[in-house]
């Protein structure tokens, strides 16, 4: 509670307010400055604990404002479902919903429950979600046109779905498509670059680590997406930007990150450790200038599908400690 303490009497606007006394704890604040300490907590934390201490912070954390972005990324280890847990917050949202992080679990199920409750979406990350299809993705994005984040790193999207979502999403401004690159191999594929410049002309953003895209992938994409401001070609080891082809990107691109560009920023890096000690084993390390421990890495060993998580307050009425 530190933070909150500090953020409520730097305030210079609140500063009388404290001093006279009026408020003589924190459930007597008023609820727009409780909202705004409350929603530096995690998700856990608030369905856990915050909501549980008064009736006044309950009434916030039931408030649709609240959930206007849902990030569901290191949650530890949960006794709970977790898809429940999501359903349970964007109902909250009551339709106002704009940006939702998912790490791991997302299922199609899942996604498209988003979909249908929360048509004004602006931003949508579902990173190493395994359990998603090409049919269900592509399901849940034609309902989404308003869409202009979109981040789908580790997914096995093909060619055609990726058209599907360029076309579905026409106001999509940051597309990221991530994977491991891995020098090893000789396979190539402009597929992904090729469906990108076909369908998504409007990108500013653009990151395509570990992609297997050649030099005539990377031509098509500079031709087409004439908004493009940063492109992230990290490990995308089968271009080679030199001579034309990189006067092209820097007369293009703002900022262009190149496959042997260090990885220290990558949100990703526990794959990349992960793909590392893989590769060490087989007697081969990958050109790659930066790695970090598994530090907040997490994943599914604890999951009991027939947990369920119950809101205590809407079962009881009541506080339950």
């Amino acid at each position: 509670m530190a933070s909150s303490s500090s953020l409520v009497l730097s305030s210079p606007s609140l500063t009388p307010v404290i001093k006279d006394g009026e408020y003589k704890n924190w459930a007597e604040l008023p609820s727009e400055l409780t909202s705004s300490i409350l929603q530096r907590l995690s998700l856990v934390e608030i369905l856990e604990n915050a909501q549980k201490v008064c009736t006044s912070w309950r009434h916030v954390c039931k408030d649709p404002s609240m959930w206007r972005k849902i990030v569901m990324h290191n949650l530890g280890n949960l006794w709970y479902d977790r898809e429940i847990m999501c359903r349970h917050v964007v109902d909250r949202s009551q339709g106002g919903l704009i940006e939702i992080e998912i790490w791991y679990f997302c299922t199609d199920s899942l996604l498209n429950y988003i979909a249908d409750s929360s048509s004004s979406l602006r931003s949508l990350t579902l990173a190493l979600c395994s359990q998603i299809t090409n049919n269900g993705l592509t399901e849940a994005l034609m309902k989404l046109p308003l869409l202009e984040e979109l981040d789908v790193s580790f997914s096995t999207l093909s060619g055609d779905s990726l058209r599907v979502v360029g076309q579905s999403c026409p106001n999509l401004k940051t597309f990221k498509l991530n994977c491991v690159g891995d020098i090893r191999t000789a396979n190539e594929g402009d597929d992904d670059a090729l469906a990108i410049a076909e369908t998504m002309p409007g990108l500013h953003n653009l990151q395509l680590f570990g992609n297997k895209l050649t030099d005539a992938g990377l031509n098509a994409i500079i031709d087409h997406c004439l908004n493009l401001e940063h492109l992230d070609l990290r490990q995308c080891f089968n271009v080679n930007i030199v001579g034309d082809l990189e006067k092209r990107c820097s007369e293009r691109v703002k900022v262009l990150r190149r496959p042997n560009d260090s990885t220290h920023d990558y949100p990703y890096e526990e794959v990349l450790v992960f793909n590392t000690m893989r590769a060490s084993e087989d007697g081969f390390m990958p050109n790659v200038s930066c790695y970090r421990d598994f530090e907040g890495a997490s994943d599914n060993s604890d999951y009991d599908p027939y947990d369920v998580y119950d809101d205590p307050y809407d079962m009881h009425g009541d506080l339950r400690f």
